[in-house]
């Protein structure tokens, strides 16, 4: 399965997912990303906006429920809302054995990107989760001592960043799950997880006003064959 999971109510933008981004909804980009892979069918838009329910629809996909209020609350975890989805088609009958998240607020994200991604998941592993990479954190750390005076903290001892050992951050853009897996723990306790790296550029989440300026512009110079 498919899953874009697209909540109603942004505050940071309003109306976001469904927001023109370079001249369409924003929720489409995802669609036609997942549409690269599977049939209509296989593709579940959650989402308990009626706004979002009709540009969806207009895109031509139809969506097989409204997600419940109690899932669509900003305490409800994405964890709730993907077994919801499962639950949903299993009791329809519908097994999957795995899950591709794909949020609608991840643009930049391409089909080699998923393509990819998808060819890391194996027997072997819980999920393959998009990561973008961090500069480790521990090379600009201090606190203070008794006295109040700074010192780098104890177990920082690298004295040039290149030296660090490499951090990741998850970027948002790509989650592919074992259902198994989900069916027995949270995503927080998922032990088993191999990374796929995205650069900086292609790993902007939309979250902010400035987000969706930048992410503009960098889909608008790949438009132009500038991509940066």
């Amino acid at each position: 399965m498919f899953l874009i999971p697209a909540r109603g109510g942004s505050k940071g933008i309003p109306g976001k997912n469904i927001k023109n981004f370079n001249g369409k909804p924003l929720i489409w980009y995802s669609i036609d990303l997942a549409r690269e892979f599977a049939e209509d069918k296989d593709i579940c838009v959650s989402t308990d906006s009626p706004e979002i329910v009709e540009v969806v629809r207009a895109y031509g996909l139809e969506l097989p429920f409204i997600r419940p209020s109690e899932f669509a609350t900003d305490t409800a975890s994405g964890y709730d809302v993907i077994m919801h989805a499962v639950r949903f088609y299993e009791e329809k009958g519908i097994l999957y054995d795995r899950v591709v998240l794909l949020q609608p607020t991840s643009p930049l994200r391409t089909v080699q990107h998923l393509k990819e991604s998808l060819e890391l998941f194996d027997e072997a592993v819980d999920m393959v989760v998009s990561v973008s990479e961090l500069y480790n954190p521990v090379y600009l750390c201090y606190n203070e001592d008794d006295k109040g005076y700074l010192k780098k903290l104890a177990e920082n001892t690298f004295t040039r960043r290149q030296d660090m050992p490499k951090v990741y951050k998850y970027n948002g853009a790509i989650y592919i799950m074992r259902v198994d897996t989900l069916k027995k723990m949270p995503l927080s306790e998922f032990s088993r997880i191999k990374k796929y790296v995205m650069s900086d550029t292609d790993s902007v989440d939309i979250d902010t006003p400035l987000d969706w300026e930048v992410a503009e512009l960098i889909y608008n110079k790949r438009l132009k064959g500038e991509y940066i």
